[in-house]
């Protein structure tokens, strides 16, 4: 069923199956070349197989230009696909996506090179899963660990910093490690944290911050005095790990922005610069990615989303393409994302496939065993 965009085309002006292996061969040729795609060339392509003509080509040419699914730039005579063109490519016109023996071969060495076979920390592997990809797409690499708040508590402490400067160290089940610095307004001893942790720990362990959060509410609810004090301390250092920032998305590991600088589709210097800094800020990237991974689409080769040059929300990617997976940690909705940042012309089918394959990997290193091919 193809993905519902903000770029759909009408029935009227969907390409016939002749407009269709003009569309595809225009978008080959110019992932290889990134050239403007002339008649003569689609001709030669064409002449034996279908006995076209390069002026029949030409009218159908014309013919997708005129339904937005390709452009002409104004120093070529040749054709460029337009965003809504990759769009239908990618909606109809791809096979599944499969990676080559080669490409997982690939995959599969860098993994164990890096020693992630036997690695216990999920951090290393999401910082190298992100280089593999970069590596492997020429382009962006990118790994968002679950948000904090989503994460399953195993162990917490607090340790006190100053008067009213406490650093928390929460362990997920997932034996993720988050650290933060939080600011109280009232002071609280190291006793008050111990006490406070002790609590967490034993009453509350294996459940999400969210989940301890209400069902301490509930508790406080229920007036129950003996444990005032305590499930204060314990709703307020909650609250104080769960409302800054940092904590409404997980870690963000990006790979491979340098990739982007031998881009010829990246030469203005103004628009390279706003792509940066969207790499750079942590809180941008991830509502970009929040955004487009929350796009309501119909299901299309598993889990795999594919955002395509103004179905952006972000202005510094409009002249991009994300492609992106959920992992998942444990039998529940706790979940990352990984995907790559390319240009429009990018080899979608090969890194659909990439970016599924890696997320099922980070699934299985962090216990899951899902099956891959």
């Amino acid at each position: 069923m193809p993905r519902r965009s903000n770029l759909q085309t009408s029935e009227k002006n969907t390409p016939d199956s002749r407009g269709q292996a003009v569309l595809a061969a225009i978008i080959k040729e110019h992932l290889v070349t990134g050239e403007a795609v002339g008649s003569l060339v689609l001709s030669d392509r064409f002449a034996h197989g279908h006995g076209w003509s390069s002026a029949t080509i030409r009218n159908v040419m014309a013919e997708l230009e005129e339904a937005g699914l390709v452009e002409q730039p104004h120093t070529s005579a040749g054709r460029i696909p337009t965003d809504k063109g990759y769009r239908y490519y990618v909606d109809n016109m791809l096979g599944e996506a499969r990676l080559s023996r080669a490409d997982l071969k690939t995959i599969d060495a860098v993994f164990s090179s890096t020693g992630l076979e036997s690695s216990s920390s999920p951090e290393r592997l999401m910082e190298r899963a992100s280089h593999a990809l970069s590596e492997l797409s020429e382009n962006v690499g990118i790994v968002v660990s679950p948000s904090l708040a989503e994460n399953r508590l195993s162990h917490i402490e607090f340790l006190q910093l100053s008067d009213k400067r406490i650093l928390v160290v929460l362990v997920t089940t997932s034996n993720i490690i988050h650290n933060r610095i939080i600011r109280l307004e009232e002071n609280l001893t190291q006793e008050d944290l111990e006490r406070t942790a002790r609590y967490l720990n034993t009453e509350f362990s294996g459940k999400s911050l969210i989940t301890i959060r209400t069902e301490i509410l509930e508790l406080m609810r229920e007036e129950k005095a003996l444990y005032d004090r305590l499930l204060r301390n314990a709703i307020l250092l909650c609250d104080m790990s769960l409302n800054d920032e940092e904590s409404s998305g997980g870690e963000v590991y990006v790979d491979g922005a340098s990739n982007m600088l031998i881009k010829p589709d990246f030469v203005d210097v103004d628009r390279m610069r706003e792509l940066f800094r969207t790499f750079e800020e942590k809180s941008r990237l991830l509502k970009i990615l929040n955004e487009c991974v929350s796009r309501e689409q119909p299901a299309f080769r598993g889990d795999v989303n594919v955002v395509i040059g103004r179905e952006h929300p972000s202005s510094s990617m409009r002249h991009c393409a994300l492609i992106t997976a959920p992992y998942r940690i444990g039998f529940n909705e706790n979940s990352g994302t990984l995907g790559v940042v390319g240009p429009m012309r990018i080899e979608y089918s090969r890194i659909m496939a990439m970016v599924n394959y890696m997320a099922r990997l980070i699934e299985r290193r962090l216990g899951e065993e899902t099956p891959l091919y």
